[in-house]
């Protein structure tokens, strides 16, 4: 008996050294492995990467810019049958462990060390807290020292974190393939639903992913797909989560995978990308690509509709004037599925017309070309439809008009064509008839703005962006030539004379220095004419008026214009700047005349209107000025809050205003006179430099501000007769025929101390009785006609009695 006790106590001695021992080797462990584990406390400020979404002004979407597609879902509104199926797949005892499942553990333990030697691959029982500690806070190291810091961090989030919040912080991170982070991005890969739309066995599915996704491919391995997803079903039967009839159900469902329809994106690419570029300035690329925002930007989709049509269209009849450069390619003659093969082997160009279609030329005659098409159908161009392809030249000059289709086009001749249903004279073609198709070799753009906010409305940057991501918006830095005249005859305008004021259009010469050389700027036409009054200088865009008002108010008020408008900062202090030959951009300039029809009052164009976090609240405003009037829940007929007006003024309202109408006479009178055919209140300024190289027009109606520009990206000359009035000014003038109703035929606003005089356009005088060309002039107080005419010649400026500022030298 006595022996049976001693043995009992040694027994009992043994497992208390064993415990004491065990209780230690685990409180070492924890020691060990437990020094230096990330801080979990971290999860409980979890912003997981999300999807920036930038919209348009009606909330249309325009881009997403993400590093992972995650759309995350809180725990409440993901469904009970999501979350069962991968609890049933990945951790049943989930609401009862503490973080590690030691009954997983040891029954993975039995299994793998029974199936040692064999081909079955190891049992996992990680819980979905290790999962957690390991995808958030750890690596994918394989290793005993990462399992201890995995159960270790497991223990410690188990503490901290509701189960619950766990849950969310699983769902919403886990890869499932098909680039889906998170359940919900999963749904609408996978099947083109939203969570609460999967049925059992499509849950059921997602959830046999997280271990290995490209194992269980529903296309590429659709066998182990089902195998694994039915498994996951039979673990939900086991658990309780679901009745056998349902499992039964959802086992004989097929896997059938429904790819997301296409986001509907409006097409903005030129926008988009300046968008783009703006919110990885103001929140760096980890803010852009991961922060989630919410981006409600300025453009009008309307608009930017007009915009790019009128642009393309715009740039294509430039390209058609100057004739055919050729076909895109030759290929061999043969059978007719010869040439089909033939032309589907060639790629088609990027940024083409989807209407726009690969053709070869199988014959010609007379009369037309024989074509067959890369679908195998044929067709026929008519000559009328050739006539434009005459011979491109180089200097942008062309040959003689074809007579016949084959002084055109040959035979194996690879060429883009487009489907026609009449002539020029809106006669009806047949069936079968295409017209012959050229992807212009120039480029330019448009930008439209609100001028009393600077909200950029609409841009197109060039005639397509998959072509080329260079914006001639933005980027494109040329010289503006005569579009930048009103800013000179502005600062004309403040310095006291009027714009009835006479300027001697005479010959000028101003010598360089040793060794430079006379400088000769001469009129457009080559001719003098003379005392002419103001008006008429930038009406006619007469170069020699422009040169002798600068001389006269000083070329370091004309660069102090230049940079308040912000049209050219730095601008060097020599009279040729004052005909635009410092560099801007279109951006840039627009917004200046913008300046001009807002009465003078500075604004900074902008894309963005307003910028919200992941959690909805606004971190940017363009618009900063507070309005406590506009925090209502709704209307009731309480009249609109009246808002500060901030503005910077920059000029005299009067000036300003004289310098609209100035350039109104432009449009109705002068190089824009094409314009005044629609009718409506529209000012503007052509522009074009010395060669030609490039062609302007930036113009306004009393509430939108427009800037087209057209030139080659490599400058050249346009052609020896194209300039803004017949290169841009039709595209601001289609762009304005689409933009503006009769609603916005509203008059340019005067501001007050203004006087309407009735002058005679030719002579600049006051009318008298019986005059027919009469139009009414705007004058500040004191300054109007007295029939008493100064005329500046450059070298006096009679508004201050002193010599005129400048270099000297005029002759």
């Amino acid at each position: 008996m006595r022996r049976g006790f001693k043995i009992l106590g040694a027994l009992f001695g043994l497992a208390v050294v064993l415990a004491i021992a065990g209780a230690g080797g685990v409180v070492y462990v924890f020691y060990h492995y437990g020094r230096g584990l990330p801080e979990y406390s971290q999860l409980a400020d979890y912003e997981p990467p999300t999807v920036t979404r930038v919209h348009a002004g009606d909330g249309r979407l325009l881009a997403e810019y993400a590093t992972e597609k995650r759309v995350f879902v809180p725990i409440e509104a993901i469904p009970r049958r999501v979350v069962n199926a991968f609890l049933s797949a990945e951790d049943k005892n989930f609401y009862d462990h503490p973080g590690v499942d030691f009954l997983s553990v040891v029954r993975a333990i039995v299994i793998n060390v029974a199936n040692f030697g064999s081909d079955r691959r190891p049992v996992g029982a990680s819980t979905i807290t290790q999962q957690v500690a390991k995808n958030f806070l750890l690596t994918n190291e394989v290793s005993i020292e990462r399992k201890f810091k995995e159960a270790i961090l497991a223990f410690r989030i188990e503490q901290a974190f509701t189960k619950e919040t766990i849950l969310e912080l699983y769902l919403n991170e886990i890869y499932l393939g098909f680039g889906s982070y998170g359940v919900a991005a999963a749904s609408i890969n996978y099947f083109n639903k939203s969570l609460d739309e999967l049925t059992i066995a499509e849950a059921a599915y997602l959830a046999a992913l997280p271990k290995a996704p490209n194992n269980y491919h529903p296309v590429n391995r659709h066998e182990a797909a089902v195998a694994r997803r039915n498994w996951v079903v039979g673990r939900m039967v086991e658990d309780g989560r679901i009745t056998a009839e349902e499992a039964s159900e959802a086992a004989a469902e097929p896997l059938v995978i429904r790819r997301r329809d296409d986001t509907e994106v409006f097409e903005a690419d030129y926008f988009a990308e300046e968008t783009r570029r703006e919110l990885a300035r103001l929140y760096g690329d980890k803010g852009l690509y991961s922060g989630g925002l919410s981006v409600r930007t300025t453009l009008d989709p309307h608009l930017q509709e007009i915009a790019n049509r009128v642009l393309r269209k715009g740039l294509i009849d430039y390209d058609r004037r100057h004739g055919w450069r050729g076909a895109l390619q030759q290929i061999s003659g043969g059978e007719a599925a010869d040439v089909v093969a033939q032309l589907q082997a060639i790629e088609r160009p990027i940024g083409v017309d989807a209407s726009w279609q690969f053709a070869a030329v199988l014959a010609t005659d007379s009369k037309q070309a024989e074509i067959r098409l890369a679908d195998g159908s044929s067709g026929r161009i008519p000559m009328a439809e050739l006539k434009w392809a005459r011979k491109w030249i180089e200097g942008q000059r062309i040959g003689h008009e074809p007579k016949q289709p084959g002084d055109v086009l040959q035979a194996g001749d690879v060429v883009l064509v487009e489907a026609v249903t009449e002539d020029a004279d809106g006669a009806a073609y047949e069936a079968g008839v295409f017209g012959l198709r050229q992807i212009p070799d120039v480029n330019g753009g448009l930008v439209a703005l609100d001028p009393h906010t600077g909200r950029v409305l609409a841009m197109a940057g060039g005639f397509s962006h998959l072509r080329s991501e260079f914006n001639r918006v933005t980027q494109a830095r040329r010289q503006p030539g005569s579009a930048f005249k009103p800013f000179v005859y502005l600062a004309g305008l403040d310095s006291g004379f009027t714009p009835a004021t006479m300027i001697l259009d005479a010959p000028f010469v101003l010598d360089q220095g040793a060794g430079l050389g006379k400088w000769k700027p001469s009129n457009y036409s080559k001719e003098f004419y003379g005392p002419t009054p103001m008006r008429v200088g930038i009406e006619k865009s007469r170069n020699l008026m422009t040169v002798r008002l600068a001389q006269t108010i000083g070329m370091d008020k004309v660069v102090d214009y230049a940079r308040r408008f912000g049209v050219i900062e730095n601008m060097e202090p020599v009279l040729s700047m004052s005909l635009g030959a410092g560099e801007t951009t279109l951006m840039r300039i627009t917004t200046g005349y913008a300046m001009l029809v807002n009465g003078g009052k500075r604004i900074s164009p902008t894309l963005i209107d307003r910028v919200q976090d992941r959690h909805g609240r606004t971190i940017y405003r363009h618009d900063l000025r507070s309005c406590e009037p506009c925090q209502v829940e709704g209307w009731r007929n309480q009249a609109p809050p009246e808002l500060p007006d901030e503005r910077e003024q920059l000029v005299d309202p009067a000036s300003a205003f004289q310098i609209v109408g100035m350039l109104q006479g432009v449009v109705q009178r002068g190089t824009g006179r094409r314009i005044a055919a629609l009718g409506m209140p529209l000012a503007g300024k052509t522009g074009t430099t010395n060669d030609n190289l490039d062609a302007w027009f930036v113009g306004f109606s009393p509430d939108l501000a427009v800037g087209v520009f057209i030139g080659f990206d490599e400058p050249r000359t346009l052609g020896p007769q194209d300039t803004g009035s017949n290169v841009a000014a039709p595209v601001f003038k289609d762009f304005m025929a689409d933009a503006l109703t009769q609603e916005d035929a509203v008059p340019f606003r005067i501001p007050p101390d203004i006087r309407m005089v009735r002058l005679n356009a030719e002579n600049g005088e006051l009318a008298r009785p019986g005059d027919r060309n009469v139009f009414l002039e705007a004058f500040k107080p004191g300054t109007e006609p007295t029939g008493r005419a100064v005329v500046l010649d450059g070298g006096y400026n009679p508004s201050t009695g002193t010599p005129a500022s400048g270099t000297g030298g005029l002759y």
